[in-house]
């Protein structure tokens, strides 16, 4: 029966809705609202919405989370498996959604772990992809992969490698440098220049699996050297901050 129809019926006296009125037939309560909280919950103002937070699984996680909130430069560095660079990334997809930076910059050496690609076909983000892929994981398991299409091609979060970095100032930024074992120490002091105002950078690292020549990487180095100098931390996490399956750590105890 057409809506048009049934106004006509009623209309005209032929459809009585008070049929419906007697014991077998039941409406549904349309005035009644089931909540997980029990009765009376309604009238709380409870909030529906999700929200993903992160939490320290180790002293060493702790410490790393409140250094970035305290200090505008920060090196982590520690063994695979410590949550570096997810807590990195997590803190800057934080700050993003908090206003507190107009920005985020992600990046990290395009660098093979012990084998030659050789030639890889596409443009140049295609090149770069395989190399960029754990900053894409990290970031989508923050926000929907379809917020970070959308946010790239605003330009609040740029993924790019470390030899797209010279000359730059990164301002009103939370910039990730992630894999800083498989920089020189010439590019590690060309990253920690590009510090600008209003930026927060923080630089993750395992000096222990740098895929370089060995004498080559300057992330140890360079940690050492700044760790006597006020406002900037660094932070070294060890094998008990490992959040991973815990044959890591056993494997990492006598690798």
């Amino acid at each position: 029966m057409t809506k048009r129809a049934l106004k006509r019926m009623v209309r005209e006296g032929e459809f009585n809705p008070g049929q419906f009125d007697d014991d077998k037939i039941r409406r549904l309560p349309v005035n009644r609202a089931w909540s997980p909280m029990g009765a009376g919950a309604e009238d709380e103002g409870r909030e529906q919405g999700y929200l993903k937070t992160i939490k320290a699984k180790s002293e060493g996680q702790t410490e790393l989370m409140k250094a970035i909130d305290a200090s505008n430069l920060v090196l982590a560095l520690g063994p695979a498996g410590t949550g570096k660079t997810y807590l990195a990334i997590a803190k800057a997809v934080e700050a993003l959604e908090a206003g507190k930076v107009g920005r985020i910059v992600l990046s990290r050496p395009a660098v093979e772990a012990g084998e030659s690609l050789g030639f890889l076909p596409g443009e140049m983000e295609d090149k770069l992809a395989p190399y960029l892929r754990p900053l894409y994981d990290a970031l989508s398991d923050r926000l929907s992969m379809k917020r970070v299409r959308a946010l790239m091609a605003e330009g609040a979060i740029e993924i790019a490698p470390i030899g797209f970095m010279r000359g730059r100032t990164l301002n009103n930024a939370f910039v990730v440098i992630d894999e800083a074992q498989n920089c020189t120490y010439g590019q590690m002091k060309m990253l920690l220049t590009r510090l600008g105002w209003h930026s927060t950078m923080v630089i993750t690292g395992d000096p222990n699996q740098s895929d370089l020549l060995p004498g080559i990487s300057g992330l140890a180095d360079v940690a050492d050297r700044l760790e006597a100098v006020s406002g900037i931390a660094v932070v070294r996490l060890k094998d008990v901050d490992i959040v991973r399956h815990p044959l890591v750590a056993s494997m990492l105890g006598v690798l």
